[in-house]
Formats: structure tokens, sequence, C-alpha cells
């Protein structure tokens, strides 16, 4: 494949793209005391002018250009606007959603100084901030340091309600991925000390020259450097056996902190790979071997855990597991078809989780439970929330016509051209797993045969949530179907993606 190198323009795009999520959230954190206007208005106005910002980069990015900001430590490709615009997208919706979500109630419950509703609002606004500096920035060691600040922006989020369980789960999510990200750290650090000899000073670092030394450094400092990389970033990831925060921090978090958790914060570790890992693969035949045996197994740990679950969040963080490692095992194979494939289910797995936890969301707004054994007993007059339901459960498990059929399907056909058809088979295997997980639940809670009686002061009847709240899950619902039968919609843009990876890769 010919891989054109495109112009690269200056521009303040880059910078604005986290500066205003970040102003923003400084704001409410300022001014949020004051008043809803100051805490909900300032997010809804930080947060699209942050989506408007990401599609004017993508308009220019489409349109040939790849813009770059303080020489070069700030670049903006494809890649880069996939994460900026999916970041946005997904924020744009939890932030409406989060204001229907939280009742007056609530606010007033959850007046902790740690956790109140100004808090909640500024940390929504300080990790897109943040999430986007980590995706524009084309230098290893800043990447890693705004990887961790990613961190710390998300643990008051997790630690929400601030109970024991939601306390543990942010000291586990804080411990684990810090500690595990140092890896990532030590990783940077070889291939820096590694590059000297072979690059200026004023590029050692960038993450866009790592092509044209690859094949250059040492094969046994690649191998060890590829290993912490994937362990720090796999970390964040989560993915097996570095996953031990992500069930907690997902079933622990409010519902709309549990689909930024899914659809952007993991989808984080997985970019820092297809940057890092990714120019290396083609080069070194064990490194896509290895990324694939890692995968496999989180594929089959994650939706086994998956099966047994009651928790329905717990479920959902479960397959995130198995979910996220169809990305990298893409990304990990390093060619076109693969790496296409992996940013394709990217996409897919952040509007399809970002749908799932916003409809368990609505399961919880409407009666307070979210166990399968305990919302199989209660009367749901929710049809918007069971049709998002099934779409998601359809195109997680990725069944046609929706979404993730087109991405999963391109995956295996990747990973059979590299010769590992035994992955696609365990890749497949476990598609049918989380079908079966998912369709069993959703038959118990929105199918069931339920009678009417009454425990206690409770309700044993649901009505539907605020249209606030299903309009999002709505728009969703309709883009994995949209992207399901209309791939092409998408492809222009997962195609700039690719190629982007693939010019560093040849050292363009």
């Amino acid at each position: 494949m010919v891989v054109t190198i495109n112009p690269t323009a200056v521009s303040i795009l880059p910078f604005l793209v986290f500066m205003v999520p970040l102003f923003f959230g400084g704001l409410i954190f300022a001014l949020g005391r004051y008043g809803k206007f100051f805490r909900q208005g300032l997010a809804l106005i930080g947060i699209f002018a942050t989506l408007a910002i990401s599609i004017m980069m993508t308009g220019r990015v489409l349109g040939g250009e790849v813009l770059t900001w303080w020489n070069n430590n700030f670049y903006i490709d494809g890649l880069a606007t996939l994460m900026e615009l999916a970041a946005s997208g997904l924020g744009a919706i939890v932030v409406v959603y989060s204001i229907y979500y939280f009742s007056e109630k609530t606010e007033a419950a959850e007046a902790h100084p740690y956790t109140s509703m100004t808090s909640y609002y500024g940390q929504i606004m300080v990790f897109l901030g943040l999430m986007n500096w980590t995706c524009a920035t084309n230098n290893i060691i800043m990447m890693y340091v705004s990887l961790e600040f990613t961190t710390l922006a998300t643990v008051f989020l997790v630690t929400f309600h601030w109970n024991k369980q939601a306390l543990e789960a942010g000291y586990k999510y804080l411990l684990l991925v810090t500690v595990g990200v140092i890896f990532a750290l030590l990783g940077s650090v070889l291939l820096y000390a590694a590059a000297i000899p072979y690059l200026p000073v004023s590029r050692v670092l960038l993450l866009t020259e790592l092509g044209t030394i690859a094949t250059k450094i040492p094969t046994n400092i690649v191998l060890l450097a590829s290993a912490f990389l994937v362990v720090g970033f796999g970390t964040k990831a989560g993915l097996v056996p570095f996953h031990a925060w992500l069930p907690d921090a997902h079933a622990e978090a409010p519902a709309p902190v549990s689909a930024l958790l899914s659809g952007i914060v993991i989808k984080v570790g997985a970019y820092a790979l297809a940057r890092t890992i990714s120019v290396f693969a083609p080069h070194y035949g064990t490194i896509p071997l290895f990324i694939a045996i890692l995968c496999s197994i989180s594929m089959i740990v994650g939706m086994m855990m998956a099966m047994i679950q009651d928790d329905l969040k717990r479920m959902l963080a479960y397959s995130s597991v198995a979910q996220i490692a169809y990305v990298i095992e893409g990304l990990g194979m390093g060619t076109y078809l693969g790496i296409y494939g992996g940013l394709m289910h990217l996409l897919n797995h952040s509007i399809v989780k970002g749908l799932l936890f916003l409809a368990v969301g609505a399961l919880i707004y409407a009666t307070g439970k979210r166990k399968v054994s305990e919302l199989s007993k209660i009367k749901l007059n929710m049809p918007i929330t069971a049709f998002a339901f099934f779409v998601g459960i359809f195109a997680l498990s990725g069944m046609p016509p929706f979404n993730g059929f087109v991405s999963k399907f391109t995956l295996f056909l990747a990973v059979g051209q590299a010769n590992l058809l035994w992955a696609a088979i365990i890749g497949i295997i476990t598609s049918l797993f989380t079908l079966v997980c998912f369709f069993r639940a959703g038959y118990k809670i929105f199918w069931s045969p339920k009678e009417s009686y009454s425990v206690g002061a409770e309700t044993t009847t649901a009505a539907e949530v605020p249209a606030g709240m299903w309009v999002g899950m709505v728009i969703l619902a309709v883009a994995a179907i949209a992207l399901g039968v209309f791939p092409q919609i998408v492809h222009p843009l997962l195609d700039s993606a690719t190629k982007c990876i693939l010019r560093i890769l040849i050292g363009g």
C-alpha cells in the first residue's frame, strides 16, 4: 500500500482541544457553588465547544492536513482526531445525561466536599481535557505524564458515592494503574536512550520519529521496551492480568462515569499502544504473537467472569476486559487490515459500551436496582431503554447488521492473514459467549414473566426515564445500527488514522 505524506500546518486547534475543557473545568471548580448554571451550564458550554473544535480538526485532517503546534510536540493526525472526536462526542452525551441522572434529591445527598456536584462536573471536564492532551501530544514522555494525570482526574469520579465500596475501588484504581503505568515510563526511557545515537536531540522524544529508528535499535532493547509498554499501557486498558482495578471501578462509579471509563478511559491505553507497539510489530514477529496470546487470554477470562456476574455493571466491566483485547490484538498485528479493524472496534466499542452503561444507568434511575435477580422481579414499562439495551447486546456480540459485526469480522480476517487462525477462533467463541451472557440477562430483565406484588414501600413497576436521559441512548443506538449498515460513513476517518500509523511505521 502506498502511504502518502500529508502536508503539516501549524494551528492553535491542538492546543485549544485540551485547554478549553481544562479552562471550563477550572471555572466550574471556582464558581460551581454559586448555582446550577456554574456547574451544569458551564459543563455544557465547555463540552460542546470542545466537540466543535474536534469537528473542525476532523474536517481539516480529512482534507489532507496534519495539524501541529509547538515544534511538532503537539500533532493532530487521523488517529488523534479519531480519539478526540470520540471522547468529545461521548462526553457531550454523558454531560447531558448526568443533568437528569442526578436529581435535586441526589444533589443534596451527595453534598460531601469531595463528591459535590461541583466536583463531579469539574472533574469530568478536567478528565476530558487531559485525555485530549494525551491524544494530541507527540512527545512520548509527555504522553506518559498526561496519561497518569487522567488517572488522577478520574479517581474522585470513581469514589463519588464516598462509601466503603467506592473508596476501595478508587484506591485500587489509583494504586494499580499508577504503578502499572510506571512500566510504560521505563519502556519509554529505554526507547529514548536507544534513539539518542540516531536522532537529533530536538526530535528524539517525538513519537512520529519512532519509525525511522525501528530497525536500528538493538532487538533485545526493542523487545524489553515493548514488554514494558504492553504492561504499562495494558494496565490502563484493563488487559488480563493487569485488569484487577477495572471491575470495581466500573461497578462503584456512577453510571455516567462508568460510560466514560469503559468508552474512553481504557481506550487511552489502547491509543498509546497504537502509537508505540504498532511501529515495531511488523519488524519483530514475536510481538504480534505475544500480543495475540495475551489478548486471547484476556478475552476468555473477561467473558468467563462476566457470565457469572449478577450485578449488571460488573458484568459490563468484565466484558470490557474482553472487548479491549480485540482492539489491542488488531493494533498489535502491525498490518493495514489489523490496525484498521482495531481502530474500528475502538470506535464501535466506545459507542456500544457507552450505550449499555447509560441503559443500565436508566434502570438504576428508575428502580434503584442493578442486579439481574432483582430487576427480573420488577415490571418495566421502559421500551426505549429496552431497545437501547438489546441494540447494545447484539452490537457488542458482533451480530449483523450492527457495527460490532463489521469491526470484529475485519479483525478476524486480519488475524487469519497473520497465520494466527487459533486467535481468530478464540475471538469468535468469545463473541458467542458475549451473546449468551447478555441476552440471558436482557431476557430476565425485560421479557421474563413477572407477578404484581408489593415489597414494603418499594414499587414493582418502573416507567421510562426522562427524555434528557434516553435521547443520548437513542443517538448511540442509531449510531450502532448506522455504522453496521453503512460502515463506509467512517471509512475516511479510519483510513486516515490507519495510514497515520503506517506512515510512522515506515519512517515517514
